[in-house]
């Protein structure tokens, strides 16, 4: 048996909005999928997967990049659903109405010595709203730690769709936001709910402003804290727009 390596890489998204982490689209909508971030490829022909959560990755087609030319017949169900294109980035993958049985994440790739992935898009067909998550932030442990370390959990719950991104950034005396390293913290999900936990290096004569930042479907909402002698306090819950 021959052994495939896989490479993942960034780059694939919605044609809705390319930084969105998700889709979240209505029964009879249309959708595509851009096959983009994927330059390194030896061969002008792209497979589109669909991965459901309970199942293995299952092929849909193939698409030629050259000629336009898409082969199917590979036993996916759902194959006549499906449709693809060329585009000026490369390719995408389209469904003209979706049903809520294409609720999935879609991949494309690529042939080099080995198979390139896209990062893929997850798609979640429904005809419920489109709820923001409600973030809020604590204090993970209620004593320092050891080491001089104590850690932030920052929780998002009640959304739909379920998929949301943390990422946190901190402030000093309204200076410059800075990006914290994901080194430090660590991402946990369950049903109905997900979380972040971020160590924080206490540092002496400083004061910090924490902040959460949580992307959704519905658009991004942010939870602040503040670091000082008091402790870590929620500041407030701020929605940005939506993507």
């Amino acid at each position: 048996m021959n052994l495939l390596s896989v490479v993942w890489i960034t780059g694939n998204a919605a044609d809705r909005q390319s930084n969105c982490l998700q889709m979240c689209v209505r029964v009879g909508e249309s959708v595509s999928f851009s096959c983009g971030g994927i330059q390194e490829c030896s061969s002008s022909y792209r497979r589109w997967y669909q991965k459901k959560e309970t199942e293995t990755f299952r092929l849909i087609l193939w698409f030629d990049e050259r000629d336009g030319e898409i082969r199917k017949g590979f036993g996916h169900p759902q194959q006549d659903d499906f449709t693809a294109e060329k585009t000026q980035s490369g390719c995408e993958l389209k469904i003209n109405k979706v049903k809520v049985d294409h609720s999935a994440s879609y991949y494309c790739s690529c042939c080099y010595d080995y198979y390139i992935f896209g990062s893929g898009t997850r798609l979640f067909v429904t005809d419920e709203s489109v709820v923001k998550p409600v973030v809020s932030v604590y204090p993970a442990a209620s004593r320092v730690h050891v080491e001089g370390s104590s850690s932030l959990l920052c929780l998002a719950s009640a959304m739909f769709p379920p998929v949301v991104q943390f990422s946190w950034k901190r402030q000093k005396n309204n200076g410059p936001l800075e990006d914290l390293t994901s080194e430090e913290q660590l991402d946990l999900r369950e049903s109905g709910r997900s979380a972040s936990i971020l160590l924080v290096h206490q540092q002496q004569d400083s004061s910090y402003k924490y902040i959460c930042s949580v992307k959704h479907e519905g658009g991004t909402v942010e939870a602040q804290t503040q670091q000082g002698n008091e402790g870590l306090v929620t500041v407030f819950n701020r929605d940005s727009a939506s993507c």
